[in-house]
């Protein structure tokens, strides 16, 4: 005797998942430093600061401040903590949880609460670290944003938003650590500051961020893309 379930959404061929992410990417690219895709660049850099913020705090130290720019830029102030992994979270931090939506919203069925995980999450983070005007309004206004998206909006609509956010963390992050450590290794960036207090310069944490960025932008997309096993008839 067989016992049916419930039905769910056609899963997307992985060639068609791939081409979609594909085009999204190539139009993200092309858009790219433009107003356009700022929101987004923006939101990939306040995730880079989390990311230091949140590493902080976990490895026993205090955020002082933390700030994000109309520029794209951003810092955190911080006393105490881990010094090696509070530095080495901000990149790989950041390409992490890009990563995690990107898989959350190519594979899972709860779109709705993701998204809205995430704007609590920037709203904690905004209240609780933020020092600058631009942060302050950017983080809160983005959180209202993604929660009103996942309240109001058809689900399609959190899918989307989740697999947008996380390609452009797919983009956006190693070309950072390629430009901020590596092509332009004389900025005081967080790789610098590595070199500086654990030796072994520059381009060499740049070089290794790079590749493990690489390496997560791999099992990113093929996870995504990975049809799930059939279920066994009962």
């Amino acid at each position: 005797m067989s016992i049916s379930t419930p039905s769910t959404p056609a899963e997307e061929h992985p060639l068609l998942a791939l081409t979609g992410l594909a085009i999204l990417a190539a139009i993200l690219m092309a858009l790219g430093g433009t107003p356009w895709t700022a929101p987004l660049e923006i939101l990939v850099v306040f995730f880079h600061e989390s990311a230091h913020a949140l590493m902080t705090v976990l490895t026993g130290g205090k955020v002082v401040a933390m700030q994000v720019t109309v520029e794209r830029g951003g810092e955190v102030l911080s006393a105490g903590g881990n010094r090696f992994l509070t530095l080495s979270a901000g990149y790989l931090g950041s390409l992490l949880i890009g990563a995690a939506l990107l898989v959350a919203g190519m594979r899972s069925r709860h779109d709705r609460i993701i998204l809205s995980v995430v704007a609590i999450f920037m709203a904690l983070a905004t209240v609780l670290f933020m020092r600058n005007l631009f942060g302050l309004a950017y983080g809160l206004g983005m959180a209202v944003a993604l929660f009103a998206i996942a309240r109001w909006l058809p689900e399609i609509a959190s899918d989307y938003a989740l697999r947008l956010i996380g390609v452009m963390s797919l983009l956006y992050v190693p070309r950072d650590i390629f430009s901020d450590t590596i092509e332009r290794s004389h900025l005081r960036s967080d790789a610098r500051m590595l070199a500086e207090e654990f030796g072994g310069g520059t381009w060499l944490w740049g070089g290794i961020w790079l590749l493990a960025s690489l390496a997560i932008c791999y099992f990113a997309v093929r996870w995504s893309i990975k049809r799930k096993a059939p279920r066994a008839a009962v």
